[in-house]
């Protein structure tokens, strides 16, 4: 790689990816191929417009192909943006201890939980642990939870962490345990053979199930004993009858790293450790996750007041424990680092079945595409695992004349008791506080949109500032990936449905970043907000072309044609290319072909319904909502799972339109083949493409056939579906179209 910024001082390197010259010629050629396919579209349609024997159907069914075919060539051409530029950055740890260990900053560290029924407390606790448990100073760490649902059950998983952490966080640093998420490091982790460490090793564990334990039967329960009650003034909070969508602010300082008392096994302090759960009230809007990290940075500013925030979803814990460091080696750089307003690190996910059957670890967008935005100097804010800088959330523009004279906001001196502190933060996490401010707007995350961390981010860049992508080579933040269909698609339809509010806002990056951010990540950030509305070209692709191959209806050039060409060599070139990037980032070739799998399924049903709700938005009679993805395991799933079998999940409208274009598919595949073999020998030619099109339709929806016809397990198609689907493309294939 060609080194492209010195390392010789500097607390980080960055070198540019390898091959930018051959990957050029070959997109170019590309180009090239897509324009002669557009030229011959036209052509076509210009001859069989004024010929008398053409039918007004061919030509509009030519016409729809055109459209889909403009729409696939320039949305190819907006992903090339983030493969002409790539950037790989290195960090050098040892020479920030050197020159600041004495002077790192604050970290307050944000984790958010919403809801305790999908997002299990256990789960939430060992996220939090393992925040707390960085190599790094603990006087300097503060870790808040918020709990959008306002659960007692949350909070009561907390105050057992908080106990638990005096004996988990010198145990990991004694040992230098990694990951140092309890549940994720005894789940992988054999008894060690040493006998000092072996004995210690059991009495922690020993400690964890049992914690663990009394957290899931409480759970499992439904209320909490009166004794418990009795063991934290907190539980107070609960004895009004509050429920999860209206009750008072709750914050309470659990652990206070600022108490000399407040120290762990070993007689080190603690990370402080607060729980808040901010107002709501069913007559407010409470602005989903924004609205829950808004408050967090408010409150964060009493207690802790760290220079620099990080926010990880509740299921993704930390993997590395020297994540702090490696971000602030960007941020703390003497010649780079002022410019830069946020570090984002990828997010993995620990279950991710053998050849990524839901395609969840989006693998390519991660090693691929996140590097090519990084060399546009603007990697997205993707919600989970970025370092920011307090003052950039909070509104700062960036000056060149920042380095120089701003003076960082230093931690708070304390002269107030816990009681007090509490109740002047619970009067920042009330619904009426922002009332009549910035809040959502100029300072702190922005409102108006379910992916609200991608407008934050966008208009961040466009205030002046850089972000940093940095993809080492431990993974930093782990989760849990969707272990359904249903899951995946209704995970997608949310992404996708706030993506493309955002390019029919004001936040449109071609308008809203006009002048502020380079054009080719104008370009970067499109390929994501446009996914919704790539389902309508290819909704047709997937229906149209099959149903002319069954009415013997050319959409293509012949084999025998020169036009030919250019569709033969765009589809095995760009296939072809696909396999090797494929290959290249560690895929099987099972893995990518689940890949193609999943990319049809989330454009032929997430996208579809997505721009469906967003067309019904703007017209007013759709209202955004927020949907969360559950993180309880059924048994039954998880063996599916883990045998790499498609659990298509209950009945909806995106299983079923599924269900009809695979079943539409398989007819119109075996009807065309029955008229090749039947009528015309030389039918191949004149359809080879559509044959081609259909077939590969076909070959993907392989398990839907299996989920509808052959299998009885709890992931099959219900037999509803499969009656409507059956139903609904028998009918499609009687409608003639000629």
């Amino acid at each position: 790689m060609e080194k492209i910024c010195r390392d010789d001082e500097g607390l980080f390197e960055t070198r540019r990816g390898k091959g930018g010259k051959i990957y050029k010629v070959f997109a170019g050629s590309v180009f090239l191929g897509i324009l002669m396919i557009w030229v011959y579209r036209l052509i076509t349609m210009i001859l069989r417009g004024s010929s008398s024997s053409s039918s007004s159907s061919s030509w509009a069914l030519m016409f729809g192909v055109f459209g889909a075919e403009l729409w696939f060539g320039f949305y190819w051409f907006l992903t090339q943006a983030s493969r002409w530029n790539p950037v790989f950055r290195y960090t050098f740890k040892d020479r920030l201890s050197l020159r600041y260990e004495d002077k790192l900053p604050g970290v307050d560290v944000f984790v958010c939980t919403a809801d305790p029924s999908i997002e299990p407390p256990s789960m939430v606790i060992s996220t939090v642990l393992s925040v707390m448990s960085y190599d790094y100073p603990t006087e300097k760490l503060s870790v808040y939870l918020s709990d959008d649902g306002g659960s007692q059950f949350t909070f009561y998983a907390l105050l057992e962490a908080s106990r638990f952490a005096k004996y988990w966080i010198p145990f990991c640093k004694k040992f230098r345990l990694e990951p140092r998420s309890p549940a994720a490091y005894f789940a992988r982790a054999i008894e060690p053979n040493d006998a000092a460490f072996s004995a210690e090793w059991i009495a922690v564990k020993k400690l964890y199930e049992e914690m663990d334990d009394r957290i899931n039967a409480a759970m499992k329960e439904g209320k909490l004993p009166q004794n418990i009650h009795e063991q934290h003034k907190g539980f107070a909070e609960w004895e009004t009858g509050i429920t999860a969508k209206d009750h008072q602010a709750i914050v309470q300082i659990l652990i206070d790293g600022k108490d000399e008392t407040s120290v762990d096994i070993e007689g080190s302090v603690l990370p402080t450790l607060v729980y808040m759960a901010r107002e709501k009230r069913p007559h407010r809007h409470h602005n989903f996750k924004a609205g829950a990290m808004n408050s967090l940075i408010r409150i964060s500013s009493e207690i802790g007041n760290g220079e620099i925030i990080l926010n990880v979803d509740c299921d993704m814990y930390s993997n590395n424990s020297e994540t702090i460091r490696d971000a602030l080696c960007f941020l703390m750089d003497e010649e780079k680092g002022h410019e830069y307003a946020y570090v984002q690190f990828p997010q993995d996910y620990d279950n991710i079945s053998k050849n990524d059957i839901y395609a969840a670890s989006m693998k390519s967008i991660r090693e691929i595409d996140f590097h090519g935005l990084d060399g546009y100097g603007g990697i997205l804010y993707i919600g989970s695992g970025c370092f920011h800088r307090r003052e950039v959330l909070t509104g700062r523009h960036y000056s060149k004349h920042w380095k120089k004279n701003t003076k960082i906001d230093k931690p708070i001196e304390r002269d107030t008791n816990l009681e007090t502190l509490e109740a002047k933060c619970k009067s920042l996490t009330t619904c009426s506080f922002e009332d009549n401010t910035g809040w959502g707007n100029e300072i702190g995350l922005k409102y108006g949109c379910p992916v609200e961390d991608i407008i934050t981010g966008l208009s961040i860049k466009c205030r002046g500032w850089k972000s940093i992508y940095f993809n080492p080579p431990r993974t930093n933040f782990v989760g849990l990936a969707p272990m359904t269909l249903s899951q995946t698609l209704v995970q997608h339809k949310r992404w996708s449905e706030g993506d493309f509010q955002i390019f029919l806002s004001k936040y449109n990056p071609f308008l809203f970043g006009h002048g502020k951010i380079k054009f080719g990540l104008q370009m970067c950030y499109s390929v994501y907000l446009l996914w919704a509305p790539c389902s309508l070209p290819t909704l047709y692709y997937s229906t149209i072309p099959s149903l002319a191959l069954l009415n013997s209806i050319p959409l293509f050039p012949d084999m025998k044609s020169i036009w030919f060409i250019p569709f033969a060599y765009v589809i095995v070139t760009t296939s072809v290319y696909s396999i090797a990037e494929a290959m290249w980032i560690g895929q099987s070739r099972k893995a990518w072909w689940n890949e193609i799998r999943i990319w049809l399924y989330k454009r032929l049903a997430s996208y579809l319904f997505a721009f469906l709700d967003d067309v019904l938005k703007v017209i007013g009679v759709n209202k955004t909502s927020f949907i969360i993805t559950s993180k309880i395991l059924d048994e039954d799933v998880s063996r599916r799972y883990a045998k790499e079998i498609i659990d298509f999940g209950p009945a909806s409208s995106m299983l079923t339109i599924l269900s009809v274009i695979g079943i539409l598919n398989l007819f119109c595949l075996v009807g065309g083949l029955k008229k090749m073999l039947v009528f015309h020998e030389g039918i191949v030619s004149s359809l080879f493409l559509q044959f081609v099109i259909c077939g590969l339709i076909t070959m993907i929806n392989l398990p839907l056939y299996q989920a509808m016809f052959l299998r009885r397990d709890g992931g099959r198609i219900p037999v509803s579906t499969t009656v409507i689907s059956i139903s609904l493309a028998l009918l499609a294939c009687l409608i003639p179209l000629h």
